[in-house]
């Protein structure tokens, strides 16, 4: 489940954001408290809180005194916005700066996309 690439609770973080952005976590969906996290992954709980602490911090989560976390009503919207600025900034930027740089026009570009997409 988890591999050495980056932090536990960073690794605990994303896979809630990605399970909120499949769907596999709905909106004001309860999640498991950091204890039943940490002993289903056998992970110390202090990480496990580490991570949601940030989700909570981002707004991905909240929580209800008392009860457990919870999956914001906003949150998927909230992810998927985030993706979108990240794979245009890291994916299609630097694609449309190399095909400029070996001169290769745009509507190329747009049209191997769009032949890609119809072989799916």
């Amino acid at each position: 489940m988890f591999d050495d690439r980056s932090p536990i609770y960073l690794q605990i973080a994303d896979q809630i954001k990605n399970d909120i952005v499949t769907g596999a976590l709905a909106e004001d969906e309860q999640v498991m408290s950091t204890n039943q996290y940490a002993a289903f992954y056998r992970i110390n709980p202090a990480t496990a809180a580490k991570g949601f602490a940030q989700l909570v911090d981002e707004g991905v989560l909240y929580k209800k005194r008392g009860i457990g976390m919870f999956v914001s009503p906003n949150a998927r919207e909230l992810l998927r916005t985030g993706r979108r600025d990240s794979f245009f900034a890291e994916v299609v930027d630097p694609m449309i700066r190399e095909a400029d740089a070996i001169g290769v026009p745009l509507a190329d570009v747009v049209k191997h996309i769009q032949n890609k997409d119809g072989e799916q």
